[in-house]
Formats: C-alpha cells, structure tokens, sequence
C-alpha cells in the first residue's frame, strides 16, 4: 500500500484501505452529475469562468443532495425501519435519487388562496416522515 500522507503518523493497510473506500460515496456522485437524466451534457458556457461557477454550483448540489441522503438514512436507522427500494425490498439505505423520483409526479397546487396536494400516494406517504420537518411542510403534512 502507498500513500502521499507524508505525516508522522504511519497508517495502517486497513487504515489506508478504509480512506481510500469512503472516497466511493463521492465517486458516486460524480457519476450521478454525469447521468444522461441530470442533463449536464446541454450545458454550453463561452467562457471559463462560467465553467468554473457551474462546477462550483454542482458540487454544492452534490453535497446537499450527499447531506440530504445521510439525513433520510439517519432518520430511517433510528427508527429501526425500512423503505422499498426500486425493486418493492426494504432498505435502510436508499438512495436520494430514488425518493426524489418518488415525488416527482406530485403536484402542488394553489387554487383560490388554498394550497392542495395532487398524487400523494401511500409510497409517499411513507417516505415522508423520514424527511426534515420543512419536507413535511411543503407537502401540507404538519
């Protein structure tokens, strides 16, 4: 094993090992940003600045949305419960990327000065208390 850490601390195989598999998680969202659905391939920009601050705007969201899944994950290991994932099985870890296409065919709608909900169904019923209180809120639940 190498590594470039040139501190005095002498690191372990098995410590090495572990740093270089947590760095997976943001490998994976790399590869969600380079996903035909996100839509980054249509993006033109003239200049190299502009380039630079859409990276920048894309790694913030890559953080929110790692945040985000670390939250629904917290949230679902505490309650000792589970969620289906895209195959109908439960799992404590889903991804974010699947509740948010779970939602995607939600509706919020204002109709007379009152807010209304169309589509909620059950999946989403059950998704949403594992979500932050502000999630409860946009979708009229408290």
């Amino acid at each position: 094993m190498a590594t470039n850490l040139l501190e005095q601390v002498q690191w372990s195989h098995d410590d090495i090992l572990r740093e270089y598999k947590n760095q997976q998680a943001c490998e994976r969202g790399f590869r969600l940003i380079k996903d035909p659905l996100f839509f980054a391939a249509s993006v033109f920009l003239k200049t190299p600045r502009r380039i630079v601050a859409v990276a920048m705007i894309m790694a913030l969201c890559l953080m929110v949305y790692s945040l985000g899944q670390r939250q629904l994950r917290q949230a679902l290991e505490q309650a000792q419960e589970t969620l289906p994932n895209q195959k109908g099985k439960p799992t404590q870890t889903t991804t974010l990327r699947w509740i948010l296409q779970c939602f995607q065919a939600v509706h919020l709608v204002r109709l007379d000065g009152v807010m209304h909900l169309i589509k909620l169904n059950d999946r989403q019923r059950l998704i949403l208390p594992f979500l932050s209180g502000a999630c409860q809120k946009y979708y009229l639940l408290c």
